[in-house]
């Protein structure tokens, strides 16, 4: 009983301690304010001051504006909500501050800090402030006075709560983000195994790509897709047998302008300057242009070649889904895996200030060239089926062939001559004859 009643006491003065250190209502609403500040000049900073070369304040006009009003909203409301609300507002605005500011570190450790690295490099102890304010907030606004049954009951719902909260909404929101912040910030070493030029092209919508291109030997030509990374394998089979082969840093990636998307969305744009491209050059005949495209690569590819009959033939490999639009056009499409790219297609239209493209399955009929999909035994569960349905969709000459042992986009690696006797097979039939 004793115990007891020491504990009591304990548990009271601790409350106490905690009550008589309390922010008063203005001066907590003024640390928030300015914490949302920091984080707002870097979204300003990003979007309309300092936005990635090629692009303008014009292209980031909605996203920038809706995040700002967000973020203005959660400083003038903030003193006057009630203690949950504005603990509610500070973790969500820290939240949002730390993740504007992991652009920065990537970049500053990967190339170095520049332009809007400074900002965003401020926005993060500005996050951890309100992350701490709000963690303060809700220790301070606890209720005491229930029954321990209900106090403790109330907790865990609250807990419960905002699991959801990260699982449901945070986490999608973070990797849009990533999404559409971060890409590759380096050239890779050139392992072509052939003499390449350095080369540059710019897109229908202004932006100036770089990259490598191996001269024909063949007269045709194949886009390597995407990125000058794992794409070098590919590329330096295709010389070995006399094609010419570009290589290049897609937008928002290396040397090349714009703002990056993983999911590549509207790169297409990028493959049909390529395309112009390799149809200016002497060493090759404009009618025999192909590509292969990995993952996203593929999925890019298919695009283009449904837009355009400049593409003669293209090897996709590993393409299933970019946006909510393929997950509800592709089957077997489950209900957790479609909302989360729900999530993702609403945050990266955000960020992006551009709509999802159309699903891949309403573009593959449109493809006037040849195609061959190619997926791995162990690649992603989604892989197997869409690619299934994309050759059973295809309207032209079509192949299909899932690679044994293969994980994502592996199959050079798993069935290394298998994968050049099919490969260039396909192009020597498609391009060649």
């Amino acid at each position: 009983m004793s115990t007891t009643i020491a504990d009591e006491h304990t548990h009271a003065s601790l409350w106490a301690g905690l009550r008589a250190i309390r922010l008063p209502v203005a001066r907590e609403a003024a640390v928030a304010a300015g914490s949302i500040a920091v984080v707002a000049l870097h979204v300003a900073d990003d979007n309309f001051l300092q936005p990635n070369p090629g692009t303008s304040a014009v292209d980031h006009l909605f996203g920038g504006a809706f995040l700002l009003g967000l973020l203005a909203t959660a400083a003038v409301f903030y003193g006057r909500a009630r203690p949950g609300a504005r603990a509610a507002i500070a973790l969500l605005a820290g939240f949002f501050g730390v993740l504007v500011g992991t652009e920065a570190v990537y970049y500053t450790r990967e190339v170095g800090p520049s332009g809007d690295d400074y900002t965003g490099l401020l926005s993060i102890p500005a996050g951890f402030v309100l992350v701490g304010l709000g963690t303060f907030k809700l220790w301070t606004s606890r209720r005491l006075g229930d029954r321990l049954w209900r106090r403790y009951g109330r907790r865990a719902l609250r807990t419960a709560g905002a699991a959801v909260v990260v699982a449901l909404v945070l986490f999608p929101l973070a990797g849009a983000y990533i999404i559409t912040h971060a890409a590759r910030a380096h050239v890779p070493t050139a392992d072509l195994g052939a003499r390449y030029e350095n080369v540059e092209f710019t897109t229908s919508d202004g932006l100036l790509l770089k990259g490598w291109y191996i001269p024909s030997q063949n007269g045709a030509a194949v886009i390597s897709f995407p990125g000058r990374a794992d794409t070098q394998k590919r590329a330096k089979m295709l010389a070995r047998h006399g094609y010419g082969v570009l290589v290049f840093d897609r937008r928002g990636e290396g040397e090349s302008e714009g703002d990056p998307n993983i999911l590549g969305w509207h790169g297409e744009r990028d493959v049909h300057a390529a395309v112009t491209f390799l149809q200016s050059r002497p060493d090759v005949e404009p009618d025999r242009i192909g590509g292969i495209g990995l993952s996203v690569g593929g999925e890019m590819m298919i695009e283009a070649a449904a837009e355009s009959s400049d593409l003669k033939a293209i090897v996709s490999e590993g393409a299933s889904t970019r946006s909510i639009r393929d997950e509800f056009a592709n089957p077997e499409t489950e209900l957790a895996k479609a909302y989360f790219f729900g999530m993702i297609t609403a945050a990266t239209t955000v960020f992006t200030d551009n709509v999802p493209p159309a699903d891949l399955m309403s573009l593959v009929p449109r493809i006037k060239g040849s195609v061959f999909f190619v997926y791995g035994e162990h690649g992603q569960p989604e892989e197997k089926p869409a690619n299934t349905a994309f050759h059973k969709a295809a309207q032209g000459e079509k192949e299909l062939w899932e690679v044994p042992g293969s994980t994502h986009m592996n199959g050079i690696d798993a069935q290394p001559q298998e994968y050049e006797r099919r490969v260039v097979s396909f192009f020597d039939r498609s391009l060649l004859r």
